[in-house]
């Protein structure tokens, strides 16, 4: 493309140059055009040829945590068969990850490499594509200029926030098989050990010589592993009940607690499912998640337009049938949602829910006084046995797990 230089000498050139027809002097005229025929002259020799440029990118470390700064090394490689000039890049990413570094791709020979090392950092999570890389290049005389794009991207991950939520293992007492070890097992660590009859071809070293002493016949070691115990966390989505557009700091709020609930019950034994609108189009609510995994979905969640706790409900009450603990970060948006979901605990089950009071994250600084809808709001899940604790912008994830197993009742957590 012309620059504002050269769409100045082209039209200069142009009116030099009629005015030089019409006056009558060939010099004027000849002035006239050489004007015109320099921007067009460039605009050939400037051509837009992509070069061919292999572009890697390694970020290090891959996942980051909120405000921890990364390196990302940028290695070009000239694979094409002729030189490449001198171009002025940029890389692209989105602002929150710091400003955009631009340098100097010097002049590279077939099979030459460049190196470019840069850090990035970001105060919230989410997934970042950093790339592509734009190219520009003008003419010596400053009249034309070409912008040329590099494809390649990598995603670089920043994991949400996880508070840590002490150390007080989490016992279940709710109905059902979920957690229970099956009789005659002897726990050592991850190994349990059951004593049966011997079967054609099972192998001598398992046999229990004791009890095959005591038992008159043969009888061997079996070795299974303990029943473990499940956990469902629950996240609210809904754009609609989170209050504001971009950055919504109640959304945030609850993706941090869900993902330090997600460490905390990993750390204590649980197997965790994650309920979100996203993981219950896709079919992998029903599947165990680990613990990576979790952040790095729970990174990439957003505010979901257009949905309800309906689809999480059901899926929710697929699980609880079976007596797992259920932990939901939902907002006191619409009592008729909370009330499906409440529907959901059945009789003897534990489940848990930190309710986010909307107008409270709405307006921060009105003051610690909950509002009286989320209050109504709230009672929907404790008049069906949930355990449930009422929250805002003021008070910590960690500060509202506290609360909320305090409030222990008969059949909850202890």
């Amino acid at each position: 493309m012309l620059t504002s230089r050269g769409q100045m000498f082209l039209g200069l050139g142009a009116v030099v140059a009629l005015a030089g027809v019409v006056l009558g002097y060939r010099d004027v005229t000849r002035v006239g055009l050489l004007l015109v025929i320099l921007p067009l002259l460039a605009l050939l020799l400037v051509r837009p040829n992509p070069p061919s440029l292999r572009v890697q990118r390694v970020v290090t470390p891959a996942r980051l945590q909120p405000d921890q700064q990364g390196a990302v090394e940028v290695a070009f490689t000239n694979v094409g068969r002729r030189p490449t000039p001198m171009f002025l890049a940029e890389e692209q990413f989105d602002y929150s990850l710091g400003d955009r570094p631009r340098f100097l791709l010097p002049r590279m020979v077939p099979g030459e490499g460049r190196r470019l090392r840069y850090t990035v950092r970001s105060r919230h999570r989410g997934a970042f594509n950093v790339g592509p890389i734009t190219l520009r290049r003008r003419d010596p005389f400053g009249l034309t200029h070409v912008a040329l794009q590099l494809p390649a991207t990598v995603e670089l991950l920043v994991l949400p926030y996880v508070w840590d939520l002490g150390d007080r293992r989490v016992a279940g007492q709710g109905r059902g098989t979920e957690g229970e070890l099956p009789q005659m097992v002897s726990l050592h660590g991850e190994d349990d050990v059951s004593i049966r009859q011997y079967r054609d071809g099972d192998e001598l070293r398992r046999v229990h010589w004791p009890a095959t002493a005591h038992r008159g016949e043969i009888m061997v070691r079996q070795e299974d592993r303990p029943a473990r115990r499940r956990a469902v966390l629950l996240l609210d989505c809904r754009a609609g009940a989170h209050p504001g557009s971009g950055y919504r700091p109640s959304f945030e709020w609850a993706v941090s607690a869900i993902a330090s609930l997600a460490r905390h019950l990993v750390k204590d034994g649980f197997v965790i499912h994650l309920l979100t609108h996203r993981t219950v189009e896709d079919g992998s609510a029903g599947v165990q998640i680990a613990l990576p995994e979790a952040l790095a979905t729970l990174a990439r969640a957003h505010p979901d337009q257009d949905t309800s706790l309906q689809p999480l409900a059901a899926a929710a009450h697929s699980f609880t049938s079976g007596g797992v603990l259920l932990i939901s970060v939902v907002v006191a948006h619409d009592k008729d949602e909370l009330a499906n979901l409440a529907a959901v605990r059945e009789p003897g089950s534990a489940a848990m829910a930190m309710v986010l009071d909307p107008d409270a994250f709405a307006s921060p600084g009105s003051g610690e006084t909950k509002g009286a809808a989320a209050i109504r709001h709230t009672q929907v899940l404790t008049q069906s046995g949930w355990q449930t604790v009422l929250v805002g912008p003021s008070d910590s994830v960690p500060g509202a797990w506290q609360t909320l197993r305090a409030s222990r009742r008969v059949g909850s957590l202890t």
